[in-house]
């Protein structure tokens, strides 16, 4: 699993989007006007931050020390670092994501949410 790939499954999903708010060689994905992953590298890997629920973030750094880490610059209660390297499994790396786009997508103004679903 690579960026170019999570990139392309992302704008798949309903009201998404692909920006560089911070840098040209650190795209983000957006759902509606919030963030839902955000790609950079971690040492020579690929990474990707996605947000997760607190108890399951705990969880996935402890199942998987090394590749799956606290939020690097965010919340590290609420988001992880997941490196790509192979160690995490393409299914769950594919969860990550989903889960992600939810929490994040369900924190979305009333109005906003609306707009998505037309």
């Amino acid at each position: 699993m690579n960026h170019e790939r999570l990139i392309k499954i992302g704008l798949n999903k309903a009201g998404t989007a692909l920006k560089y708010p911070f840098d040209p060689d650190l795209p983000v994905l957006y759902v509606g006007s919030k963030m839902f992953a955000l790609f950079g590298r971690t040492g020579a890997d690929e990474s990707v931050n996605l947000k997760a629920d607190p108890e399951e973030a705990w969880m996935l750094r402890q199942q998987y020390p090394g590749a799956v880490l606290p939020g690097y610059h965010m919340n590290k209660k609420h988001w992880n670092t997941v490196v790509l390297n192979g160690t995490v499994p393409e299914d769950e790396l594919l969860a990550m994501l989903e889960q992600s786009y939810r929490l994040v997508r369900s924190k979305l103004a009333r109005a906003e949410r609306a707009l998505l679903e037309l």
